[in-house]
């Protein structure tokens, strides 16, 4: 078997406001737009998926749009943290959590989108290596809290 590029769809209530949301919220740009199925630059697609599709048909319509729960994420990483923070801070976006550090270190924010999809934005991994070295711990220490092999870690501080 040789399956190729994966892209995962999410299922939305309103396409207008999702699209709405992650073109001037996030700042994705449209790479097609069919109307009720939008495909995101950046490798992912929003779906209004219409109530007699063969998914909410098989599936059911409630479980298609289940807002109740969070059964995955999406994951970003920007060397702008801060200041994707306070965009969205001011936006008024509904966050899990603000600026939190994880516990191998690096700072994240997690979010709902419209549709109460997870999403998380984090520094990036050469951000975070460089910052922890810069605070004084040695490179072997930054592989050991990051889990991040340390050749990588060397490489990544020296640019």
């Amino acid at each position: 078997m040789n399956l190729g590029t994966c892209s995962p769809a999410l299922f939305v209530k309103d396409i207008v406001r999702s699209k709405e949301f992650y073109v001037n919220q996030l700042g994705f740009a449209v790479e097609c737009d069919f109307g009720t199925n939008i495909i995101l630059k950046g490798g992912f697609a929003l779906w209004q998926v219409k109530d007699d599709h063969l998914i909410p048909q098989t599936l059911g319509v409630a479980n298609t749009l289940n807002r109740s729960s969070n059964r995955f994420e999406l994951y970003f990483e920007t060397e702008t943290l801060q200041e994707v923070y306070q965009t969205l801070k001011d936006a008024g976006v509904d966050f899990l959590h603000e600026v939190h550090e994880e516990e191998w270190g690096q700072h994240t924010i997690r979010f709902f989108d419209p549709d109460r999809h997870l999403i998380e934005v984090g520094e990036t991994l050469k951000q975070l290596i460089v910052r922890l070295h810069g605070s004084g711990i040695t490179a072997e220490e930054v592989s050991a809290k990051t889990g991040i092999a340390l050749d990588k870690v060397v490489k990544m501080i020296a640019g």
